[in-house]
């Protein structure tokens, strides 16, 4: 029999179900209550501040690295079935966000393009996450995935052609560049670095051959949008503001690609 009592409920806690308090002990069930009726803290983009590692952030680079693993292991078989191609993902359009999880095997790409896009999400994914809570940073990813493959849908038969492959979380990572310019900026603090490092990617893909800067320029556009409702959205309607943009600009983008896809 345990003659410790717990100092919230008094009644006697055996020695498993005593909690170090910071007067005494308290039962487990005095402790399970205080948690439930806590008030949660809060980012100042109301998401509720956790601890421990980033994990939206860190289970995509784990899809994309496995993805680009089994690319090397399954070879040509696996890419064929995931990359995006306009005209094929009219048909299947799981394309326009598996696509993202895929990255170029071949050339001076190999190893770099994965490299830079791991590098990239580890960094502004993990802040992003804890500023903005794990469903908007996975929203924000996968809708800017989707919105850098509508782009280059958009622009088809002008600057590529319908059965060109593209591959590559560069959508998703632009759309975090575009959410953490709006983030800073709503924090007061300077965006002019991430600014600069925006406008140097949008050089590269002009001069280098085989970067699909069209994917780029669509995830940046997803990133600025997304970014502002989750960051502008006033503080008793950031829920419904949040859900609300996410659904309704995905909703516009599958409406644009279905267009332009029937109007091939």
């Amino acid at each position: 029999m345990s003659y410790v009592r717990c100092q919230r409920c008094e009644r006697p806690a055996c020695a498993e179900c005593q909690r170090p308090a910071a007067v005494g002990v308290h039962c487990v069930d005095c402790v399970r209550e205080a948690a439930r009726t806590a008030p949660v803290r809060r980012t100042v983009f109301g998401a509720p501040v956790r601890g421990g590692r980033p994990v939206v952030t860190l289970t995509l680079i784990g899809l994309c690295v496995a993805s680009y693993v089994l690319q090397w292991v399954v070879g040509l078989a696996w890419t064929s079935a995931l990359v995006f191609q306009p005209a094929i993902a009219s048909i299947e359009p799981w394309r326009y966000f598996t696509g993202g999880f895929l990255h170029s095997t071949q050339g001076y790409l190999a190893f770099t393009h994965l490299g830079f896009n791991m590098y990239v999400l580890w960094v502004l994914g993990r802040e992003l996450e804890v500023a903005l809570g794990r469903w908007r940073m996975a929203a924000l990813f996968l809708v800017s995935v989707l919105g850098g493959h509508v782009m280059v849908t958009m622009l088809t038969g002008v600057t590529t052609d319908w059965f060109q492959g593209v591959l590559g979380a560069s959508g998703g990572v632009f759309g975090l560049f575009g959410a953490i310019v709006v983030v800073l900026r709503r924090m007061r603090r300077s965006a002019s670095g991430v600014v600069g490092v925006i406008a140097l990617n949008a050089v590269i893909g002009f001069v280098v051959p085989n970067i699909a800067w069209e994917a780029h320029l669509g995830g940046l556009l997803v990133g600025l949008l997304l970014g502002s409702a989750y960051a502008f959205a006033p503080r008793d309607r950031r829920a419904f503001v949040g859900v609300g943009a996410t659904a309704l600009v995905t909703v516009v983008l599958v409406v644009l690609a279905v267009v332009r896809t029937a109007l091939a």
